[in-house]
């Protein structure tokens, strides 16, 4: 019997391997870069936008926000910090949304897994952080400010009625209890906040395992990118619940 040598692959044949290996690698690079994209989602930020005019003019209605979900894992809220939560309970209306077509919904998820959608944002309140655990929270003194242990606020970020020097005072005096959160909307006068929640179930306190995380980034539209100011400087002269007078 004689030898053989074998001839080398055609032209069309080593083409057709070439574009499947291409074809193969795209789609890995892709499935990871979903996969990459689902976990920082889940675990480290998620973007939502804002549905109403309540936190105005720190944020606007439609903006896009990122959140940080690495605070209530790891971290502890501040007085002064914009947080997004699940409804406690009774704070949003009940508007049941008519089913959409299948592939709408596929395509909300799929953007949903990399931060360009953010479907349950209407689910979810955004409000600033007034009063932590123990903290003992008064509206309002004769000059119509916010007292926290004691302490009168000068808050810069509160919108206000032309020539009006103060929001129209909603009367309360509350401790926050441990675990939970006193939160009120900068817009103060167009915010149903914990101020207007205090006949449901819970007091118009928000339990923290409800928090999703904090607010820390308006990435759209972009003349308004940049990072939410949280005003720390005003509590900055608030004791602590246990110094309190």
């Amino acid at each position: 019997m004689s030898d053989e040598t074998a001839s080398p692959p055609a032209p069309t044949a080593r083409r057709r391997r070439g574009a499947l290996t291409f074809l193969r690698d795209v789609v890995v690079i892709l499935l990871i870069a979903l996969a990459v994209s689902f976990l920082v989602k889940t675990f480290v930020v998620r973007s939502f936008y804002i549905p109403s005019a309540s936190m105005n003019n720190t944020l606007l209605q439609n903006d896009r926000i990122l959140v940080d979900e690495l605070t209530p894992r790891f971290g502890e809220y501040s007085r002064g910090d914009v947080v997004v939560f699940r409804d406690p309970g009774g704070w949003l209306p009940s508007t049941p949304q008519p089913p959409r077509p299948p592939l709408v919904e596929a395509t909300d998820w799929l953007l949903s897994l990399v931060g360009l959608s953010a479907p349950d944002s209407d689910d979810h309140l955004i409000k600033r952080v007034i009063g932590t655990p123990g903290d003992h929270v008064v509206c309002c003194n004769a000059l119509g400010q916010t007292e926290v242990n004691g302490v009168p606020l000068v808050e810069p970020y509160v919108k206000l009625a032309p020539g009006a020097t103060a929001p129209e005072p909603v009367p309360y005096d509350i401790t926050v209890p441990e675990g939970s959160l006193w939160v009120l909307g900068d817009n103060r006068n167009s915010s149903k906040d914990s101020r207007y929640n205090q006949e449901q179930p819970g007091k118009g306190f928000v339990p923290i395992d409800n928090v999703v995380g904090r607010a820390f980034l308006i990435t759209w539209p972009f003349d308004r990118f940049g990072p939410i100011d949280f005003h720390h400087e005003v509590f900055a002269g608030v004791p602590a619940p246990e110094s309190a007078p």
